[in-house]
């Protein structure tokens, strides 16, 4: 399915922690034997087969392997990169290592990025990061959060206008 989606010259890497699924590597499709949570292991992966431009976790779905994934990912993908996570319902669950408002769940994670997106707005109250300068736009949908990396470009407030006083018209 990968392949016909993304086309004839993608390649296609797959990491699984069971042996036996390396048996469907195939033209594009290499499949590495790891974990996910494992920073050496991931590092081999950027290595070998470049900046990833796009990356579907779904994984564990454990909250400490995607949070790991992420943070070691998402700083060493392509500038314009695509960023997926999975099965977010997950985040909510107990036995993944989440529950609601749980501060180690990925989404809590997510929610405190949302500021980190948007500190050029914050007046001095939080600092602009790296994710700010990299992350063009985050989306969440049911069960799934994706993450936009993007050309910086600088920001500034909206600008509004009041009534014009030739026609007495009104813009905000």
């Amino acid at each position: 399915m990968w392949k016909r989606y993304l086309g004839p010259y993608a390649q296609i890497v797959g990491v699984e922690v069971v042996p036996e699924t390396a048996a469907f590597e195939e033209d594009q499709i290499s499949i590495r034997i790891g974990n996910q949570h494992d920073e050496a292991f991931l590092g081999s992966l950027v290595e070998e087969f470049g900046p990833p431009d796009v990356v579907v976790d779904d994984g564990s779905h454990v909250m400490e392997d995607v949070t790991a994934s992420f943070n070691f990912l998402y700083p060493r993908m392509s500038p314009t990169g695509v960023y997926l996570v999975e099965d977010m319902h997950t985040a909510y669950w107990e036995e993944y290592g989440g529950g609601l408002r749980q501060p180690e769940s990925f989404i809590e994670l997510a929610k405190g990025l949302i500021d980190e997106l948007n500190a050029d707005h914050a007046r001095g109250a939080l600092s602009p990061t790296a994710f700010t300068a990299t992350t063009l736009s985050m989306h969440f949908y049911d069960s799934l959060v994706v993450f936009e990396r993007g050309r910086y470009m600088p920001k500034s407030a909206p600008k509004t206008w009041g009534a014009t006083e030739a026609t007495g018209e009104h813009f905000s």
